[in-house]
């Protein structure tokens, strides 16, 4: 094992997850933190922390050169990015590198690759994975976009190519709403992404998402099998489980194969997530992106099979080879998890920061809370309201939603609002517990239940803001 000491160049729940995984592997940890987050659970419980900058991301967490300087003064062997942030950041992958340390994660070249969307559709087509109807391409013009549409038919999707996280996204149904659309889709990927490239994508409707977890050490490639993530709120997942509820066997070996073989065809290295478009009707899926870093819902994919995929990372940048084979890799059970965040969903979910009174979590065989919360903490106001995801798995499906509720409910998180009535919610739907759910299924259930969901948070719960 090369790596001695480890950076963690991120903050909240993942960077509590990597201290814990590094900690297992005998290996010492530095956390760097911005003055928002001095009191955090991270910061108290790596062996080192250091002060990167103002709570502002773009002078902390997102400033380059203050964490390759705390990584360079605190003597550390190597960076986890964990999510987010530069997790996907190929310039900073590139920048580890020369420094002399290790980043772990893929490649710069396989960040670059896969991070741009349409080149990574190019890929998906060499390794003979099927993808969505669109563009070939980058539109370089409104004309030829114009024109690629009119063969296409609508819906489509008009989609940032250096995107995520649900912007520079746009729907149009007709001729009219593409050319008012268009341009608000290319600005808006030009502001969040720096880069107003722009693909197309047929819109395929009531359509689920289902994501491949693959594992790699740049030569050989396995897959962890496949996640459900459908239930999202504005393109954001809320609710997630494995394996899927909706596909069949011979689905599932066509779906993860096919992850693998893209995987294989960029000489991956690291954790990564093939997310996929699968229609019920047809019984066909289809390749969207790859996500080249750890995802938030990668802990029921652990559960599910018994693999800390945040140690393998590790082990792997480390200059290890994959420890396990496809043939050792099986499922066990069932495993949801649901993020718990500091949002009113009562008042459409409006982020609720504030300081936790109280704080009680559920415990049992097969329930786990990957939070950064303790009694006391004030959540900061300048980052993502992510505070935990809780996750639950049993032998099946059913006894996994009972599990989920039981959690639920012996979760208390006082002092600030949480979403945790929605999941209760939603544990109790009829549709949510026979696996009857698409990408589109949860804001017209959120519309139709605004009522229930705004008595549900106890009085207790938090102090409105005046």
């Amino acid at each position: 094992m090369a790596i001695k000491k480890l950076l963690i160049a991120n903050r909240g729940e993942i960077a509590v997850r990597i201290i814990r995984a590094a900690r297992d592997l005998g290996i010492a940890t530095v956390q760097v933190y911005s003055k928002a987050d001095q009191d955090s659970l991270a910061v108290r419980l790596a062996d080192e922390a250091v002060d990167i900058g103002p709570p502002q991301a773009s002078k902390s967490y997102l400033n380059q050169a203050a964490i390759l300087a705390a990584a360079r003064s605190a003597g550390a062997d190597a960076i986890h990015p964990g999510y987010g942030f530069l997790a996907e950041n190929a310039e900073f992958a590139a920048a580890v590198e020369a420094a002399g340390l290790i980043f772990v994660g893929p490649t710069a070249q396989s960040i670059r690759l896969m991070g741009d969307k349409v080149a990574a559709r190019e890929a998906a087509a060499a390794a003979g994975v099927p993808t969505v109807p669109g563009s070939q391409g980058r539109l370089e013009s409104a004309d030829a976009a114009f024109a690629l549409v009119e063969k296409t038919g609508f819906p489509v999707m008009i989609k940032a190519a250096a995107g995520g996280g649900g912007r520079g996204i746009r729907i149009a149904r007709s001729p009219e709403e593409f050319q008012h659309l268009m341009p608000q889709a290319q600005a808006e990927a030009l502001a969040a992404f720096g880069d107003g490239g722009l693909y197309v994508e047929k819109l395929i409707e009531g359509a689920r998402h289902i994501e491949v977890q693959v594992l790699g050490d740049g030569h050989a490639v396995i897959h962890c099998f496949e996640r459900e993530c459908s239930l999202q709120r504005r393109r954001q997942k809320v609710w997630e489980e494995a394996p899927s509820p909706s596909l069949t066997q011979a689905v599932r070996e066509r779906l993860c194969t096919s992850a693998v073989a893209l995987a294989r065809a960029v000489n991956y290295r690291g954790a990564g997530t093939l997310e996929y478009l699968y229609d019920d009707a047809t019984g066909e899926f289809y390749f969207l992106e790859m996500n080249t870093r750890i995802q938030v819902e990668h802990p029921v994919t652990e559960m599910i099979t018994g693999i800390d995929l945040v140690r393998e990372m590790i082990q792997i940048a480390g200059g290890e080879r994959l420890r396990i084979s496809q043939n050792e890799m099986r499922v066990s059970g069932h495993s949801i998890e649901v993020r718990i965040n500091a949002e009113d969903p009562a008042r459409n979910f409006l982020p609720n920061p504030g300081t936790v009174s109280a704080l009680s979590l559920p415990v049992g065989d097969g329930v786990r809370f990957d939070s950064m919360l303790y009694q006391g903490y004030t959540v900061p106001p300048f980052y993502d309201s992510l505070l935990g995801k809780l996750i639950v798995h049993d032998q099946d499906r059913p006894s996994a939603m009972k599990k989920l509720e039981r959690a639920l409910a012996e979760l208390t998180v006082d002092g600030i609002f949480t979403t945790k009535p929605l999941h209760q919610a939603l544990a109790r739907d009829a549709d949510v517990q026979a696996g009857r759910f698409h990408t589109a299924w949860l804001e017209p259930w959120l519309e139709s239940h605004a009522a229930t969901l705004a008595t549900a948070q106890p009085p207790s719960a938090a102090k409105v803001a005046s």
